[in-house]
């Protein structure tokens, strides 16, 4: 028999651990040393636990901080080192493919079809080619519209484990008390709470095979609302990835986005209307380029805000953004912004001054932010920071463009107005139509 080949897998929670669970695990060929953790705090200096990981692993597996990736690779003798996290550039990629291959390794990365698990369900992915496309809001229009068709829909979402990896093996959401039970972060929050609100059952986690085992229990169509910018885990009847004309040009160079537009049976292009007329024309091209077969439907984010007495216009505002869309995602503004521009506000004040703790670590790795705030909020600690921060600032009135309502889990010290925002489509035919036609081929067996 061969010697096991020795693995190191790159991730950040979410990738690394599904293509271990359906490639590695309980595989001989393969000895998984190690796991190594980027992009997410708090990850690092962990083990993945041995309840999950496996007869072959019965103390579990390391994780390290990536930046320990040479050593380990030279101290373990490790043939292989897999790239499993998402929403990077292809430079970037190839960088650490560089370093890998520099060290004595392999380098390697898993295709959909060697890690997708095949649901008996119908399964409608919605992914994006960045983090911040405006994916959530495009699930939450296809969750609405499957049970406008009588479909009971079970949104699975990317994976968030941010807490005991063991305890969320496979969670299920359908309240409010229910994330605070699983006592979730904002990050998971603002992904669950605005599908809860309009009465979608929400199942995440570590270990995806269970899950869906779990989801297809009461679903009578899986909606996979992935994260960042990566594959779908589960095979999907209908592909939707979702474009953004504001960052023009991301599309063909980000992993693994470009590979999701090139799988897509429907391309959104989103923001429509706040983008160039000339970018949404660029990303078109580019869609056409890299996959002609794909149906495009353009769309608008509009945004909205309640500002019935004339809070925004002529004072001074706080403007408080998604965070990963901010941070790794690389927008320089969100919906808030939008509306603070939209409805006058007089001045728009600059947060980096006022940023305690890990918020001003934020500021300091991500340079491009300015006059934004970025609501992160990986565990209590940076909740409690970021409240202090908001407290802290000068203004007449805080604007919040974050998925959840973020005011009625801080409770800061001055008023604020939460903006929203909906995907509205252009055109006909559109998601309701291909919708339609993927469920009757799937019930006619075509």
């Amino acid at each position: 028999m061969s010697k096991a080949k020795k693995v190191l897998i790159m991730g950040a929670a979410g990738r690394d651990f599904h293509n271990f669970n359906v490639y590695y695990r309980d595989n001989k060929d393969y000895e998984v040393v190690a796991f190594t953790a980027q992009q997410i705090p708090n990850i690092a200096g962990r083990k993945y636990p041995a309840v999950l990981a496996g007869k072959l692993y019965p103390n579990g597996i390391p994780i390290h901080e990536e930046v320990e990736m040479s050593e380990l690779i030279k101290k373990h003798h490790i043939d292989e080192v897999v790239f499993a996290y998402s929403d990077v550039n292809f430079n970037y990629v190839m960088e650490k493919g560089s370093l890998v291959l520099a060290c004595g390794a392999d380098y390697k990365l898993l295709s959909g079809e060697h890690t997708w698990i095949e649901s008996k369900k119908p399964v409608i992915s919605v992914c994006a080619v960045r983090t911040g496309c405006g994916k959530s809001q495009t699930s939450r229009r296809i969750a609405t519209l499957l049970k406008e068709m009588g479909k009971k829909v079970v949104v699975i979402r990317h994976p968030m484990p941010y807490g005991d990896l063991a305890e969320q093996t496979w969670q299920r959401f359908a309240s409010i008390k229910d994330m605070e039970d699983q006592k979730c972060t904002f990050e998971e929050m603002e992904e669950y709470e605005p599908h809860i609100a309009e009465g979608h059952i929400v199942y995440a986690g570590v270990d995806y095979g269970k899950i869906l085992k779990e989801a297809e229990k009461e679903a009578d169509v899986i909606l996979w609302d992935g994260g960042n910018n990566d594959l779908p885990f589960y095979k999907p009847n209908l592909h939707i990835v979702v474009t953004d004309p504001l960052r023009a040009g991301h599309e063909g160079f980000y992993h693994p986005g470009t590979a999701n537009l090139m799988m897509a049976d429907v391309v959104v292009i989103n923001k429509v209307d706040t983008a160039e007329p000339d970018d949404v024309e660029k990303v078109r091209a580019n869609v056409i380029r890299l996959n002609p077969r794909a149906k495009i439907i353009e769309a608008e984010s509009p945004v909205v805000v309640k500002d019935e007495n004339g809070q925004i216009k002529g004072k001074k505002v706080l403007v408080v953004e998604d965070g990963p869309t901010l941070t790794h995602g690389g927008m320089e503004y969100g919906a808030a912004y939008v509306a603070a521009k939209a409805y006058g506000a007089g001045q728009i004040i600059d947060p980096r001054p006022y940023a305690v703790g890990s918020i001003k670590e934020v500021f300091a790795k991500y340079s491009h932010l300015d006059k934004i705030l970025p609501a992160m909020g990986y565990g209590k600690k940076q909740m409690e920071e970021l409240k202090e921060t908001i407290n802290k600032i000068p203004c007449d009135v805080v604007l919040v463009g974050t998925p959840i309502d973020l005011a009625s889990h801080l409770k800061f010290n001055k008023p604020s107005l939460r903006v929203t925002y909906y995907l509205k489509e252009r055109g006909t035919p559109g998601l309701r139509e291909v919708v339609e036609k993927t469920l009757l081929s799937k019930v006619s067996g075509s």
